[in-house]
């Protein structure tokens, strides 16, 4: 109600829904035919950034829609928009102009602007998106599976290396407690860094911790051996759900982890105690080598780093036979960090990231 107890008059754009307050603008006004000269040219902008129904971006707008874009992990929805904002200066392509070359002219044209990596992450994103409009009766076929993946250039090193044990040595040896213990479960469990993160109290029962990877929603079970307990004993104590915690007890994020460990690894660099390239995903690739290197075989790897295809509904007590082979696994791996680590002296200083 206004001021004078009536209620207050608005009329409505027509064609878009908007209000036009008639204080402000009152009909008949210049006032108010400047509003709904504003509020069409508004309309007419945001329809033009809109994608079109039988064009890429409609596909691809279609395709974020869906449950199969919902049930991703989070860390791939966001590769995916990254490969939509790339492709968004071309999302007017008609369907029917969509071919395995054109896609392929798009993938070397993204390896040249963006690099091979992303190039073939805008290739796999493409895939997915022409599958789900297949049975939708929205374009022929995927026209992305016919496009070769680009290879890796040889003169690039490869990303996620595994750390030397000197590496790890001294990255445990000097990181503040709270960052220490989720190095150190990382390393002794092969979890990817955003998975690890995330694990709570509830998902450790006995000596086994019981996650599902993120990325694949794959079950793990992985056995926590004397090194990993060691670590977790001698933690900061606080009172988050989850088993790692910031040094003020909060649960960690992806991102505030990250920063944290990019300051503390960049300071190491630039003292020369560890070579570039040292990344969190590089333990996970630590943890197959080391355990390739003492002459266990792929299966047996696989298994501990969850790359398999168990079903999704099977609850964690059906998993206590995969639980029983890791441990075989785990043990191997134990021994074969203690043998190398007796030649490696930790650094004495202590700094905090």
């Amino acid at each position: 109600m206004n001021p004078q107890g009536f209620a207050q008059q608005r009329r409505y754009h027509r064609k878009t829904g908007h209000k036009v307050d008639l204080e402000k603008a009152p009909l008949g006004s210049a006032e108010f035919f400047a509003e709904c000269a504003r509020i069409a040219a508004l309309s007419e902008a945001m329809k033009a950034q809109a994608p079109k129904p039988g064009t890429l971006g409609g596909l691809i707008s279609a395709y974020f829609r869906t449950e199969y874009f919902g049930n991703l992990a989070d860390a791939t929805k966001r590769d995916y928009r990254k490969c939509a904002d790339f492709l968004h200066p071309i999302r007017d392509t008609p369907v029917s102009a969509i071919t395995t070359p054109l896609v392929a002219g798009i993938h070397d044209k993204a390896a040249g602007k963006i690099g091979w990596r992303r190039a073939n992450m805008v290739r796999m994103f493409m895939s997915p998106v022409f599958r789900y409009a297949v049975p939708k009766g929205l374009i022929e076929r995927d026209f992305a599976s016919g496009v070769i993946p680009k290879p890796r250039p040889k003169d690039r090193p490869y990303a996620n290396r595994p750390w030397s044990v000197a590496e790890r040595a001294v990255v445990l040896d000097r990181a503040a407690p709270h960052v220490r213990v989720a190095v150190a479960l990382i390393m002794n469990t092969g979890l990817a860094p955003s998975d690890a993160l995330k694990l709570t109290r509830n998902q450790i029962e006995g000596d086994t911790i019981w996650s599902v990877r993120g990325k694949t929603e794959h079950e793990v079970a992985i056995p926590i051996g004397p090194t990993l307990q060691a670590a977790l004993d001698a933690a900061p104590s606080h009172d988050a759900v989850t088993i790692l915690a910031t040094s003020t007890g909060t649960p960690w994020t992806y991102n505030g982890f990250s920063t944290v460990w990019h300051r503390f690894k960049k300071k190491l660099e630039a003292e020369g105690v560890v070579e570039p390239g040292l990344t969190l995903k590089g333990l996970r690739h630590t943890v197959a080598t080391t355990l390739r290197e003492a002459g266990l075989e792929e299966r047996q790897i696989a298994d501990l780093l969850g790359q398999k295809t168990p079903s999704m509904a099977r609850h964690y007590s059906r998993s206590a036979n995969l639980a029983d082979r890791n441990r075989i696994t785990m043990e191997t791996l134990e021994q074969e960090n203690e043998r190398r680590s007796q030649v490696v002296k930790p650094f004495a200083k202590t700094v905090k990231p």
